[in-house]
């Protein structure tokens, strides 16, 4: 069943709020309540279809189970060797199989990814890594099975994030939920449930019905553009509200998963848009890509001008961010489209760069609106 995409979906969650609310009141666990819904919420997701059960439920379901089995082994793994000693060997091994499903979902030819790939699994393969990469800096030092498959599979997330970090979803799991602490996430969780309606049943619907399909039935330059403000757009009002409704049900369950968009249409250049848009994925590419690759470059002085190992970061976080997406050459080329912004951009503010000119706020608003925009257009397909 598609998490939020109907209206029984949001039935059931109303099962599932009133448990848990009962669950809470009766001073159950926070822990045992969260491991319990995700397993709940996983079953109705996998196991059932939008119009009844769906073909192999149980096949469905024990994909899931053995994907979590597997990425747990290959963490658990890793962790028992390097509390003994570093290896890059093992570092990279590690990174390598939790990759591996998700490498073979977007690279099998033929669609014969069926026997790995499930909905979701770009996401929850980034949580894996999350995992492994802070096993290599020693900041994880236990990993026990029911925890982490409940942060790994943390079911009103896992089809289209928030990418949580298993550090900040450990404090939730293990800290108990008092009704004061209940009712300040009801609160929110109530709060984030009718934006999400808002942006997912009100304000995308209306942008795709009277405008984004009209523009694409068109055809020459100016439905061209038309249709590129139309389903940028549509695009955030849709993702947004999605991630609305998944940290409001997070909430619910006393998990609170990092915001994933903060107006980013106000942001002032291509930088600020990044730490705006898809926030818990671009934090997630700065901290384990650019930022680890940046560090390496400078520590073993790969190049000259220090402000290369930059560059370099962006081009690698940003065009492993448009094959997370998909292997689809307007994926790829959204990738480096950003990538390209972020080096002028940071190529631009060089100290020694020469370039000297100052833009009003509104101005530089305007100008990064109309690059994401465009990036947008590259990222629907329709110039391809």
């Amino acid at each position: 069943m598609t998490p939020y995409g109907s209206f029984l979906y949001f039935g059931l969650l109303l099962y599932l709020a009133v448990a848990v609310l009962l669950a809470t009141l009766l001073g159950v666990a926070s822990r045992r309540i969260i491991f319990v819904a995700t397993l709940a919420m996983l079953v109705v997701q996998y196991g059932i279809g939008d119009h009844g059960i769906v073909a192999s439920p149980l096949r469905s379901i024990a994909r899931i189970f053995a994907f979590a089995a597997m990425q747990w082994i290959v963490a658990a793994l890793f962790l028992r060797h390097r509390a003994k000693r570093i290896s890059r060997v093992a570092f990279y091994a590690a990174v390598s199989f939790a990759s591996l499903p998700l490498v073979i979902e977007k690279f099998s030819p033929g669609g014969s990814a069926h026997i790995v790939a499930f909905m979701g699994i770009s996401y929850t393969t980034f949580r894996a890594l999350d995992v492994v990469f802070c096993i290599q800096d020693k900041l994880i030092t236990e990993l026990p099975p029911l925890e982490y498959f409940s942060y790994l599979m943390f079911a009103p997330a896992i089809s289209a994030g928030p990418i949580d970090r298993y550090r900040r979803f450990h404090g939730d799991f293990r800290q108990p939920r008092d009704r004061a602490q209940l009712l300040t996430d009801l609160d929110a969780a109530v709060e984030r449930f009718f934006r999400g309606v808002l942006y997912g049943f009100v304000i995308a619907p209306l942008i795709d019905f009277y405008w984004m399909q009209r523009a694409s039935a068109a055809s020459g330059l100016m439905s061209v553009v038309s249709y590129m403000y139309a389903y940028s757009l549509h695009l955030f009002f849709d993702f947004a509200g999605y991630s609305a409704f998944a940290i409001s049900v997070g909430y619910l369950l006393g998990v609170r998963m990092p915001e994933n968009f903060n107006r980013p249409f106000l942001a002032r250049d291509i930088i600020e848009f990044w730490s705006r848009w898809h926030i818990s994925l671009s934090m997630w590419l700065r901290d384990h890509v650019y930022g680890r690759f940046v560090l390496a470059a400078k520590k073993g002085h790969w190049f000259r001008d220090r402000y290369v190992p930059g560059y370099f970061g962006s081009i690698l976080a940003f065009g492993l961010m448009g094959l997370w997406h998909g292997t689809a050459a307007h994926y790829i080329v959204y990738g480096l489209y950003h990538a390209l912004l972020n080096v002028a951009h940071a190529m631009i503010k060089r100290p020694d760069s020469g370039v000297k000119f100052h833009l009003s706020d509104n101005t530089a608003r305007v100008i990064t609106f109309h690059c994401v925009c465009f990036g947008f257009l590259i990222f629907s397909g329709r110039l391809f």
